[in-house]
């Protein structure tokens, strides 16, 4: 299909944790031959919204309170091509009982997200040219994210991040001037960032690459901070840092 005889996918996102929704609202952004029109945090809302809206793909969780996603896709009639975005596997199942054209399991790359698209829009491969969203990627890579702070929405510069480290149900992430405190799990966050930029050195440590000033196969220095290795992610931070260095 050429570029001129192209229409714009009409999508929905439909999920109750904003950080998910962000997630994908990048990926959108690095897309932009798909037309993102709506987001819901719930099925409810979205089955409201789909009655007065057209919609090609719909990218839905399915645990999410009063309704479940799969309950929501046998209410409507005339059903969009749906892509299941959950962090159950046990679900799968009945996902594809629905013919979803694909069941994403978070936390979700961006190229397992474009082999879903493809897969719901196979018409349009040429317009999905799977190097088109890396070189866009590398172009307009995402500068800042937004995390749920004392019940606002703040707004924290990738680039000012020190380190991320987990506390339990919570996340600390520190700046060169401030430490922001965050109910949510370090591997929502993991699959926010840019992996050639941010690298898990821990089960409760994230660093940015270009922070790093020294490291050990035990431990890294981070702005006078010594954070350890965890054994079981130490050749990925191996590969990682080595592929900086060239």
């Amino acid at each position: 299909m050429k570029q001129s005889e192209f229409k714009k996918p009409r999508c929905l996102i439909v999920d109750d944790e904003p950080l998910a929704r962000d997630v994908l609202r990048r990926y959108f952004a690095k897309l932009p031959v798909l037309d993102l029109v709506g987001e819901c945090n719930n099925a409810i809302d979205a089955f409201m919204f789909l009655q007065s809206n057209e919609i090609d793909i719909l990218f839905l969780d399915i645990r999410m309170p009063e309704l479940l996603g799969t309950e929501l896709v046998r209410s409507i009639k005339n059903t969009p091509k749906i892509i299941f975005t959950t962090a159950y596997k046990e679900y799968a199942l009945d996902g594809f009982e629905l013919d979803a054209v694909d069941y994403l399991l978070k936390p979700i790359k961006f190229d397992r997200f474009l082999k879903a698209v493809n897969k719901a829009l196979p018409d349009y491969e040429n317009v999905l040219n799977p190097n088109e969203p890396q070189e866009l990627e590398r172009k307009s890579g995402i500068d800042s994210i937004y995390l749920r702070i004392d019940r606002k929405q703040v707004r924290v510069v990738l680039d000012d991040i020190l380190y991320i480290e987990s506390d339990k149900d919570y996340i600390k992430i520190f700046t060169s001037d401030k430490m922001h405190l965050c109910r949510q799990t370090i591997s929502a966050i993991e699959a926010m960032i840019d992996k050639n930029e941010f690298v898990r050195i821990h089960r409760s440590f994230i660093v940015p690459v270009n922070k790093i000033k020294s490291y050990t196969h035990e431990l890294v220095e981070i702005d006078k901070k010594e954070l350890p290795i965890g054994k079981f992610y130490l050749n990925h931070f191996l590969k990682i840092v080595n592929s900086e260095s060239h």
